[in-house]
């Protein structure tokens, strides 16, 4: 139960933080101005927190290894190439999710070259794949301190709240977009 609720903090910690890097590429990067770039209301684009989650479940073993090639470590060169892979795969399966439940999904990504249907490209693929390793080797092992520092009270109550928070806003979605 513990580890259940460990990655679920990780899933809306990685969410929140998913949300951040959408507005500031709204914002400050396109300055397109600002909108809610998340499905839910609140600050958070769960896609990010179960991409990373996702990431930590299967990549984790993999960073472990020092796989190498003469003596060049190509570990963290497969970990990126995972990270792209994985990502782009559930980029994908989001937008198919988004468009049967929404009618649409929220994101176009036909300006950029060797895209699919506009659902996937390259470019961010890529971005994600860089984000991925900064999340795997530097954020994480933060995060991961930071949860094995802090009580076990804490803990509870925060997965809690965010599973109030979290439920309220799906059941929000789901009576504004369906009733």
């Amino acid at each position: 139960m513990k580890k259940l609720q460990d990655y679920f903090l990780y899933f809306m910690f990685y969410s929140v933080i998913g949300w951040i890097y959408e507005v500031f590429l709204e914002v400050v990067v396109y300055r397109w101005g600002f909108s809610n770039r998340g499905v839910l209301f609140g600050p958070y684009c769960v896609v990010y927190g179960f991409g990373a989650v996702i990431l930590l479940l299967t990549l984790s073993g993999l960073m472990k290894k020092k796989i190498r090639i003469g003596r060049v470590n190509i570990t963290p060169l497969l970990v990126f190439l995972g990270i792209v892979l994985i990502t782009t795969v559930i980029e994908l399966a989001a937008s198919y999710i988004m468009e049967f439940t929404m009618g649409e999904w929220m994101w176009d990504y036909t300006r950029f070259s060797f895209n699919f249907q506009g659902r996937v490209a390259l470019n961010p693929s890529v971005r994600f794949g860089i984000g991925g390793m900064v999340i795997l080797y530097l954020l994480h092992p933060l995060v991961r301190r930071f949860t094995e520092r802090t009580s076990l009270q804490v803990q509870r109550v925060t997965a809690a709240v965010c599973l109030i928070v979290l439920a309220a806003d799906c059941i929000y979605l789901v009576v504004k977009n369906w009733l």
